[in-house]
């Protein structure tokens, strides 16, 4: 099982990395601290995207942040704003970096990283919620 799931990660990713489109918006890293100063300066605007698993999420997470793991990304696209600025994260920041490169290629106008994911956001005391939603 846990084979399974790694291959299907991986083919998501490859899918994510290789699917591209001719309208690219603004993808950019921005540290803890920077992600912290744009949810205080676009509050309910900004759209939070946890792209990690459903355990990962319970664990820990930012408030109002939307789950969408990684490896269902293309299938729930859809439910992503296309009209807000949008910060992606997940547990260090590489799958959130591809992901925020796949949006910024497919015409999301304005994506952010958490660089460092929210390991790093932790790590600096700023809020998170733990346990079940």
């Amino acid at each position: 099982m846990l084979l399974f799931v790694r291959w299907s990660l991986l083919a998501s990713l490859f899918i994510l990395i290789s699917t591209g489109n001719s309208v690219a918006g603004i993808a950019k890293n921005l540290s803890p601290t920077e992600a912290y100063q744009l949810m205080q300066n676009k509050g309910k605007e900004l759209f939070l995207l946890d792209v990690r698993t459903p355990g990962e999420y319970r664990e820990v997470r930012l408030a109002d942040a939307k789950l969408i793991p990684i490896s269902q990304l293309l299938k729930r696209l859809q439910e992503i704003p296309r009209n807000k600025p949008i910060l992606v994260y997940c547990a260090v920041g590489s799958r959130s970096s591809q992901v925020v490169g796949y949006m910024a290629r497919v015409g999301f106008a304005e994506v952010y990283n958490l660089y460092g994911g929210i390991y790093a956001w932790s790590k600096k005391g700023y809020p998170v919620l733990t346990g079940l939603p």
